[in-house]
């Protein structure tokens, strides 16, 4: 039986230790190559991301990002940090991310379909932003979501009411002006506007459909007599 010397023992648990570091360093931080590319494609006026370093083992030291047992992150918190720019694909793959909060920024763009891929989300707070566009459908498969703020960006179109839609109230879009649907109770462009309903809530009347039709049955028994 073939046996490896003390030397060539010693060989091999060399190479073996140096392409398991290359390995970790290709796909050991792969989120921390998320966050970088996140941070490449902004503006950082007050240098809120300076510690932000691709060749830390992972980025769960960096300002603004916390990580669960794993090292895993699970929180990207930069609300009122002057961020300009826009969000990157790169950001679906935090996919143990729980809460993203951006909210008063100055991010622009739509809001990416691919956050959907982000199901273990509980909260998405992109209010006080310049972010365009409809609301993503997509976002109503996160059915893990709880606390939903849109408000105050330039969003358009009809308010989703899929999915973890339901859950949400029209404070979570308000200061959206070109927004409609039946959740803000403005009605869409070439929608059947609702019923009109009297004080007490029952629908009014149609007057003339009544006269018409008591006029109908008088002349009917008229022919008849």
């Amino acid at each position: 039986m073939w046996r490896l010397t003390g030397r060539e023992f010693r060989t091999c648990l060399a190479v073996l230790i140096l392409v398991t570091v290359l390995l970790s360093k290709i796909f050991g931080n792969e989120e921390g190559d998320a966050l970088y590319i996140f941070r490449n494609n902004l503006q950082d006026p007050n240098n809120v991301m300076d510690n932000w370093n691709r060749t830390d083992k992972n980025p769960c030291k960096w300002n603004h990002v916390t990580c669960n047992s794993l090292d895993s992150v699970v929180r990207l918190d930069m609300g009122n940090a002057l961020l300009s720019g826009q969000l990157v694909p790169q950001l679906a793959l935090l996919t143990n991310l729980q809460y993203l909060e951006l909210y008063a920024n100055n991010l622009s763009g739509h809001i990416p379909v691919y956050l959907e891929n982000l199901t273990n989300l509980v909260s998405l707070e992109l209010y006080t932003n310049n972010f365009d566009g409809p609301i993503p459908d997509a976002l109503g498969k996160l059915f893990k979501l709880r606390f939903l703020d849109l408000s105050s960006n330039r969003l358009s179109g009809p308010v989703p009411q899929n999915g973890s839609f339901s859950l949400f109230t029209a404070i979570s879009y308000a200061n959206n002006l070109d927004l409609c649907g039946p959740i803000i109770e403005k009605p869409c462009p070439g929608s059947s506007p609702p019923a009109v309903s009297s004080p007490d809530g029952d629908s009014k009347p149609n007057i003339g459909a009544i006269v018409g039709g008591v006029v109908a049955v008088w002349c009917h028994y008229l022919l008849l007599w």
